[in-house]
């Protein structure tokens, strides 16, 4: 009977041991494929962020905005709910001018929500609004 009470005294620390290895690895393994996810997604948004300026001020042209367009049918595999439906305002805001150029505040706001929506995505929660975002025209 001792005898037993001594294996099972040396077993449950070394199942313990064992289990405890288990979660710790199946925890990071978890935790990186989630840094790797955000990482990713913040590159992608990066690329967003910089081909929405086809569409503001001085720097709207048609070629930056194929390019967003190009990034836009992307993000549809890593975008939030919130940051699509961003898009697709801006998207039929567009539509609805048909070539011409939309009242700046709707444009302003369009883009300024996308900007928010990733910074929700990518942080949590901000308390930033649309208006807190301006592109800066930069004339050479």
């Amino acid at each position: 009977m001792e005898s037993l009470l001594d294996i099972i005294d040396t077993l449950i620390p070394v199942i313990t041991l064992v289990i405890g290895s288990v979660i710790t690895y199946v925890l990071g393994v978890k935790s990186k494929k989630s840094d790797a996810a955000l990482k990713y997604k913040e590159e992608q948004y990066s690329k967003l962020l910089v081909k929405l300026q086809g569409f503001v001020g001085n720097t709207a042209n048609a070629k930056t905005k194929r390019e967003f367009f190009d990034e836009q049918y992307k993000s549809w595999l890593y975008c939030s709910d919130e940051v699509i439906e961003a898009i697709n305002n801006m998207v039929f805001l567009v539509i609805e001018n048909k070539g011409r150029e939309p009242d700046p505040a709707e444009g302003r706001r369009a883009v300024g929500n996308i900007v928010v929506a990733m910074r929700k995505d990518l942080q949590g929660d901000t308390k930033l609004g649309y208006e807190s975002f301006t592109y800066i025209d930069v004339i050479d």
